[in-house]
């Protein structure tokens, strides 16, 4: 089954998993795929260089940050975020509404879009659905995303419903925008609508008919991973899938732990990100193929065992857990690159089996017995 943009290749017996591929001019990305968290035209302590090294297919930057730092006037003046970073494979941003919204006390919401106060220096700014989908096509990413809001958890139902409304329309307003206007950089971009409705199984069936009838490239399921039982997620994600188009592309956003990307491909997602690889390896916590690791606890002081031998990562390979203790221990920036190197290795590298073992229709059997072993605090 496929689009000019999804190609759905194959689906997982007794399971909802799915193997395809998202073609874009800057890149073929297959699925599932794990997006590195890029949000400021950097993915945190590491280079393109790396990132190429990792071979990961597909980066994530955030238009509300790059908005506000460079701006639209030094992204135009370097012809888009591909030439600035130098980065020549796909770009996916978000739209900024997370961000805008979890401001809170800094933004006022209306039909029109949102007004809100930069974290930086307190100057006013508003975001609309048309001026969102303006500045993601100055940035020139290949994948954009709708302006929407994402509520809180918990919020009760007459608040999710008005919430939900008012995504609705401005997802309508993104999309006529999109459509009418054209890509400043020369590549083809495409849209994802974001689907919203909290945890309130009919406002989410609602969204997902609604926006399915927008005709989007690509559809996100929004305002999960934010305080609710791993239980409740899955849910509310199989609910979205289940009413979700096979021949386009599923992105839960934000999420998560290696235990809720493999559940939740098991569910029918085909696209992640999520900043806990680069953001917990500044903590000290280290994702490997047999185990995640406080890396200061004195247990490895001594231990000469290399990181991961499994992630097909030099570094990895040649340093041991003790090496990477000690530099963790004594701030030396070298360890947060080593162990961010490490954690985005890992995630990419669950990806890369998981595509596999969906190949050869084995998928459900390997999480099974993946996660019985692998999740463990050591």
């Amino acid at each position: 089954m496929q689009n000019n943009f999804f190609e759905l290749k194959q689906e997982c017996p007794n399971t909802k998993a799915r193997l395809g591929v998202i073609h874009t001019e800057h890149g073929d990305i297959p699925t599932p795929i794990f997006m590195p968290v890029g949000t400021q035209g950097t993915v945190k302590s590491l280079t393109q260089q790396n990132l190429y090294e990792l071979d990961a297919k597909i980066i994530l930057g955030n238009t509300y940050h790059l908005y506000l730092r460079p701006g639209n006037e030094a992204m135009k003046f370097y012809g888009g975020l591909h030439k600035f970073m130098r980065w020549e494979r796909p770009i996916l941003t978000d739209s900024g509404g997370f961000q805008v919204f979890s401001l809170q006390e800094l933004r006022k919401i209306s039909a029109e879009g949102v007004q809100f106060k930069s974290h930086i220096d307190g100057s006013t700014h508003f975001f609309s659905p048309e001026s969102v989908v303006e500045t993601q096509r100055i940035i020139g990413s290949d994948i954009i995303m709708v302006l929407d809001e994402c509520v809180p958890y918990p919020s009760d139902y007459e608040y999710v419903k008005k919430s939900s409304d008012l995504s609705l329309s401005w997802a309508a307003k993104s999309r006529e925008h999109f459509l009418a206007t054209q890509s400043i950089w020369g590549h083809k971009q495409f849209q994802f609508a974001i689907g919203q409705g909290g945890m309130y199984e009919d406002l989410r069936r609602e969204y997902v008919q609604k926006m399915v009838e927008m005709d989007f490239d690509g559809y996100a399921i929004g305002g999960l991973s934010v305080g609710e039982p791993a239980s409740q997620m899955y849910d509310i994600t199989s609910v979205c899938t289940e009413h979700l188009p096979k021949n386009k592309a599923r992105y839960l956003m934000g999420v998560g732990t290696p235990e809720n990307l493999l559940e939740s491909i098991s569910l029918g997602i085909d696209m992640f990100d999520c900043v806990m690889p680069t953001r917990n390896a500044r903590n000290g916590q280290i994702f490997t193929t047999r185990g995640k690791f406080n890396i200061r606890n004195s247990q490895f002081k001594l231990c000469d065992a290399p990181i991961d031998e499994n992630v097909g990562l030099f570094s990895s390979k040649n340093y041991s857990l003790g090496y990477l203790r000690h530099l963790l221990m004594s701030n030396e920036i070298l360890g947060l690159h080593l162990a961010s190197m490490q954690n985005i290795a890992f995630y990419l590298w669950l990806m890369r089996i998981a595509r596999e073992k969906i190949a050869a229709n084995e998928f459900q059997s390997w999480k099974n017995n993946f996660l019985s072993t692998w999740n463990k605090d050591n």
